[in-house]
């Protein structure tokens, strides 16, 4: 096959998607046949106020496709949300890999579905859990699935496991409470007889779990993969989407608020930003590890609980993703998107990791039963750019008309075609030859063993705030836990990894942590290693940078960021403007709330129409406060939502800004100053608003805010 351009892929799949697009617009209603519908309000009665008639096909149309709509919901990752894009190639590691999508110059059409695991379709985007990252590349050698999560580890080591984790975590099945949620007694009980997860749950119960924004979080392919380039040649590989806008999480008291006031927050910013053509942007990196270097590591390669600490392998960016367009419908593109870890092209290659192994066949299998059949990759965004060519036929769903009297191989009839690749010379998919001489056998390697030197590595890579914040998530979610030997289990468990940590959390508990792991959990772990515990390696690094979310001074941006300007009737105007100018060349975007929504009259004269009250926002839905200068103090000294607004954005440690004559405002309020609350006498309101927002939050406040809680 001729390799087409990269300008020509560019666009293939939004080419493609056209032909099954369907516009009504100045259409007439027909039939699912096409058939026209002359009434859509009336069965077909016998008399018009007699029985309905079993003749009408119309309705019988109608009904019978209404009926089902609705397909069985994902189990895990059910909650999903999902953009078109393209992802550009920049670098060149053709020495590392033969995949075309991967060299220099080439851009790829993507789709991206970004996902919540634990709850149901219905549930909030702000729970506490895990977030998938799954990016479909529409490549020229096929479909590629990069099927992975916002956190690069996970709770189990081997695919057996994944059930009885799904059924933990989930509702427990004699009440189906709670939903979305791990603070109940069967996540907890599963989870403290299975040291493995310890470096999960950290992750878990880190601000990394409640992202403020799908475009603010990290991705990862969580396993550790294979590129192969054109020799055969291998080269182990770790996949890591970093965002431009940074890395950034909500408290998780703002987290419960947010889920009440728009449990769609993040499906909604997603949609709206591309929109505004404020279009997400990732950097995809990979950390690349020669094969010779299998064994270098304290930590085994293939061990999905570890990662690779960027210290030792620096991460290579290679090319860029951009997310610029929605869409057209939820249900055909973002609800059946289909992805699988098995979707591999030439150049890439799957490792023995034993839960990468799992998903391989799960993930297929779980896509034929929800979307009806074996033909599920001929649904339009699942449709690769390329086309298929091959002998399978029929089965539910089946769209393509195979053309001629032959679907066999080897075959004269039909010219020997589809041919293999390999018969004229050409080349195919070929899996990475690796030599194997191994019993068969139900074992995990003693290299799996170390459960807690990566947990502790992460908790010691936080900042002061990010722990505190670990020590409360885990007082939080073992306080919902009723059994007192599953929490002091739990204890034992944080012991191994931090006794300052188990301490902490044991005070909120009233519960002495053990130092010992209990016979229980000990039973449970010699399943898989029959000498547990081992002594572990003395780990490589014990703080990782990239593992804090602590922007760092000069790093930071406030591009798309939601400044709310909280104004009255009576406000400046000038001081508006030369706020919201300030801001905007930043990429910021300001958003007037006032006392209610309507006409908004300036000091200087004149009126906007506003589109945001006290009653119908807030405080929790944006990034940082500005209260201009004018009459409006007046009347804002009397309103009690606009002070709940102040009081409580400094209580989840946002910037607050003052104009000159809006000070008075902060001095009724429980504010205090620090770094994070801005006045005008200070002679740089604008410079030093937007400096203290790029920091992100103002987490020292924390310790000293009197706020009541």
């Amino acid at each position: 096959m001729e390799k087409k351009k990269p300008s020509e892929n560019e666009n293939a799949k939004k080419e493609q998607l056209k032909e099954f697009t369907v516009d009504n617009t100045g259409k007439q209603m027909t039939t699912n046949d096409g058939v026209s519908v002359h009434d859509n309000n009336n069965t077909l009665k016998a008399g018009d106020r007699g029985p309905s008639l079993l003749e009408d096909f119309i309705f019988q149309d109608k009904l019978a496709h209404f009926d089902r709509e609705r397909i069985p919901e994902r189990v895990v990752h059910a909650r999903g949300s999902g953009a078109h894009g393209i992802f550009e190639a920049k670098e060149d590691i053709s020495e590392y890999t033969c995949a075309k999508f991967l060299q220099k110059g080439t851009k790829t059409p993507v789709f991206v579905r970004f996902s919540t695991v634990a709850g149901f379709k219905g549930s909030t985007d702000l729970a506490r859990d895990v977030r998938g990252f799954s990016v479909k590349f529409y490549t020229e050698d096929g479909n590629y699935d990069l099927v992975g999560n916002n956190i690069p580890v996970f709770f189990i080591q081997d695919s057996m496991n994944f059930p009885d984790l799904i059924h933990a975590v989930k509702p427990e099945p004699n009440n189906e409470i709670p939903q979305a949620a791990s603070a109940h007694d069967t996540f907890w009980d599963f989870v403290s007889l299975m040291p493995e997860s310890a470096h999960m749950i950290m992750w878990a119960m880190s601000d990394r779990a409640i992202p403020k924004s799908l475009r603010t979080m990290e991705g990862f392919g969580v396993h550790t993969f294979k590129l192969v380039n054109e020799n055969g040649k291998a080269t182990f590989v770790k996949f890591h989407w970093k965002p431009r806008l940074g890395v950034h999480s909500v408290a998780w008291n703002e987290a419960q608020k947010i889920s009440g006031f728009n449990s769609d927050f993040h499906r909604q910013d997603l949609w709206e930003n591309i929109e505004k053509g404020n279009y997400p942007q990732w950097d995809l990196g990979v950390q690349l590890i020669p094969e010779e270097d299998e064994h270098k590591y304290s930590f085994d390669l293939l061990d999905p609980t570890k990662i690779v600490p960027e210290e030792l392998v620096p991460v290579k960016i290679i090319g860029t993703m951009t997310l610029n367009r929605n869409p057209e419908n939820f249900f055909a593109e973002t609800e059946q998107a289909a992805f699988h870890p098995g979707r591999l092209v030439p150049g890439i290659d799957f490792t023995n990791d034993p839960l990468l192994q799992g998903r391989i066949f799960s993930y297929a299998d779980t896509q034929q039963y929800r979307l009806g059949g074996p033909n599920f990759h001929e649904i339009p965004i699942n449709k690769s750019i390329n086309g298929k060519n091959n002998n399978q036929k029929d089965g539910f769903g089946r769209q393509d008309i195979l053309k001629g009297n032959v679907s066999y191989f080897p075959n004269s009839l039909g010219g020997g075609c589809p041919y293999h690749a390999m018969l004229k010379g050409e080349k195919g998919f070929q899996s990475h030859e690796e030599r194997i001489d191994a019993r068969k056998v139900r074992q995990r390697s003693e290299s799996f063993a170390d459960h807690f030197t990566q947990a502790r590595l992460f908790f010691n890579s936080q900042s002061p705030q990010e722990q505190a914040h670990i020590v409360n998530a885990y007082s939080f979610e073992l306080s919902k836990v009723n059994s007192v030997e599953i929490r002091t289990r739990e204890l034992a468990i944080l012991h191994q990894i931090d006794a300052g940590l188990a301490k902490q959390v044991g005070e909120n508990l009233g519960i002495t942590p053990p130092e010992q792991l209990d016979e229980k959990t000990l039973m449970f772990a010699r399943q898989n290693h029959a000498d547990y515990p081992i002594q572990p390696k003395k780990p490589e690094v014990a703080a990782s940078a990239a593992l804090s979310m602590k922007v760092k001074k000069g790093e930071g941006t406030i591009a798309t960021r939601k400044v709310a300007f909280l104004v009255a009737d009576g406000v400046s105007k000038a001081s508006v403007d030369k706020m919201k100018k300030a801001l905007e060349k930043q990429g910021a975007e300001a958003v007037l709330i006032a006392t209610r929504v309507g006409k908004l009259t300036y000091q200087e004269g004149g009126e906007e129409q506003i589109q945001h009250s006290y009653l119908t926002e807030a405080s929790v839905c944006y990034d940082a406060f500005y209260t201009p200068d004018g009459d409006s103090v007046k009347a804002l000294m009397q309103e009690p939502d606009y002070t709940h607004f102040i009081n409580e954005g400094y209580r989840h440690c946002k910037a607050l800004s003052f104009a000159k004559g809006a000070e008075e405002l902060a001095k009724k309020s429980f504010i205090e100053k620090d770094a994070g609350v801005i006045f005008e006498s200070a002679d740089q309101l604008t410079e030093d608003f937007i400096e203290v927002m790029k920091q992100h939050r103002i987490w020292e406040r924390e310790k000293s805010r009197k706020v009541p809680s």
